[in-house]
C-alpha cells in the first residue's frame, strides 16, 4: 500500500464482508479482518479512483456555514466528498449501519437516564429533499429511539401562542434523536418573507432562537441544523414528476409554485438566517441538494459525527450479572 492509500483498520462488525468508514476518522477505512487486500476493498466500493478516503475533509468541514453565499452556491456540487453517485450510494449502505449502531447506543443511554439526545433540524425550499431524509437516512435506525414533528402551517391554537411553543412541545427526550421537518426558523423565513409580522418583531428572533438553541445545549441536547439548497430548474423538474404520477398527487401543492415567485426573497432570508444562527453550540451546515444521493450520504456522516462526539459506551447492568446467570441454569 503506497504513502498515498488510506488507513486500513481491522473492524469485527462490518457486515457482508464490505468495508465501512470509521466513525471518528475520515482518513480511516474500517474492514473485516478476513479481507487482506486493501486494493480489493476500494474496488468493492467502487473507491478506484480514490487513493484515500472518500472524503477529503471532514464533513463538518466541508459544509459549515461560514462564509457560504447562498445566491452564489452551487447546488449540483458535493463539498468535500471525492467519488461519485455510485460510492456514494454503496458507502451510504455502510454508513447507514453505523449510524443504527450508534442510535442504539444514544437509546439504550437514555433508558438508562441519561438526558443527552439529538435534534436533527432539517430547513429547505419545497421539492429539497427533506422527507426523504427522514425516509433514507433516520428510517434505517430503532424507530423507539426517535421523534420526527413536521412544522407546517401553525393551526389556529398555536398562532395563539409565542412561535416556540409547538416547538418546545416536540424536543426529543434523552436517548432519542429528534427530527425537525422545517422548524421555528419559519418564524423567520416565511413570516420574513410575506411580511406576516412586522421586521421589528422578527428581526429580534435571531438572537431569541439563539439563547433558545443555547439552553438546549446547556441540557444535553446535540443541534444539527441542515439548511438544504436546490436549484429552481431542480425544482421545478421535482414538481413536475410530482405530477406525472399519481401516486405523488398528494405530495403536490398547487402553492409550491406560487412561493417560486419569491424565490430571490428566500435566498436573502436564508442569508440571514445562516449569519446570524450559525453559532459555536449549533452550526447550520449548508447541504447542495440537487443530487440526492449526497444530500442523504452527508446527513448521515453528520449524524455519526455528533453521535461519535458523545463517547457513548454501553450502559452498565443495575443488577448482578452472574446471580441472574445463575437463576437461568435451571432453565
Amino acid at each position: 500500500m503506497d504513502g498515498g492509500a488510506a488507513r486500513v483498520a481491522p473492524l469485527a462488525k462490518a457486515g457482508q464482508g464490505r468495508p465501512v468508514l470509521a466513525p471518528t476518522d475520515p482518513g480511516t477505512i474500517a474492514y473485516p479482518t478476513r479481507l487482506k487486500n486493501p486494493t480489493h476493498i476500494r474496488r468493492i466500493v467502487g473507491y478506484c479512483d480514490m487513493p484515500k478516503s472518500p472524503w477529503s475533509v471532514p464533513v463538518t468541514t466541508a459544509l459549515h456555514a461560514d462564509g457560504v453565499k447562498v445566491a452564489d452556491l452551487d447546488t449540483s456540487a458535493t463539498p468535500g466528498f471525492r467519488g461519485g453517485k455510485k460510492a456514494g450510494e454503496l458507502l451510504l449502505e455502510q454508513r447507514r449501519t453505523v449510524l443504527s449502531e450508534l442510535q442504539e447506543k444514544l437509546y439504550a443511554n437514555g433508558r438508562s437516564g441519561d438526558p443527552r439526545n439529538i435534534l436533527l433540524v432539517l430547513q429547505g425550499m419545497d421539492t429539497a429533499g427533506k422527507g426523504g431524509i427522514v425516509r433514507h437516512v433516520i428510517g434505517s435506525v430503532d424507530p423507539q429511539g426517535v421523534a420526527a414533528a413536521a412544522f407546517g402551517v401553525p393551526t389556529e391554537q398555536e398562532r395563539g401562542h409565542h412561535y416556540l411553543w409547538r416547538i418546545r412541545k416536540q424536543l426529543p427526550r434523552g436517548g432519542q434523536i429528534g427530527v425537525f421537518d422545517r422548524s421555528h426558523y419559519e418564524d423567520v423565513l416565511v413570516v420574513r418573507v410575506h411580511n406576516l409580522v412586522p421586521p421589528e418583531v422578527w428581526g429580534k428572533r435571531y438572537d431569541e432562537i439563539n439563547r433558545f438553541e443555547g439552553k438546549l445545549a446547556e441540557s444535553g441536547t446535540t443541534v444539527v441544523k441542515v439548511a438544504m439548497f436546490v436549484s429552481p430548474d431542480e425544482q421545478c423538474k421535482r414538481l413536475a414528476q410530482r405530477l406525472d404520477r399519481p401516486d405523488k398527487y398528494w405530495k403536490f401543492n398547487p402553492g409550491d409554485i406560487d412561493e417560486r415567485e419569491f424565490w430571490p426573497a428566500y435566498q436573502q432570508a436564508y442569508q440571514a438566517v445562516l449569519d446570524q444562527t450559525s453559532t459555536e453550540h449549533a452550526p447550520w451546515y449548508v447541504i447542495p441538494a440537487d443530487r440526492k444521493w449526497y444530500s442523504r450520504l452527508a446527513v448521515t456522516e453528520l449524524l455519526i459525527d455528533a453521535l461519535t462526539r458523545l463517547e457513548l459506551d454501553w450502559p452498565k447492568a443495575q443488577f448482578d450479572v452472574e446471580e441472574q446467570r445463575r437463576r437461568l441454569n435451571g432453565c
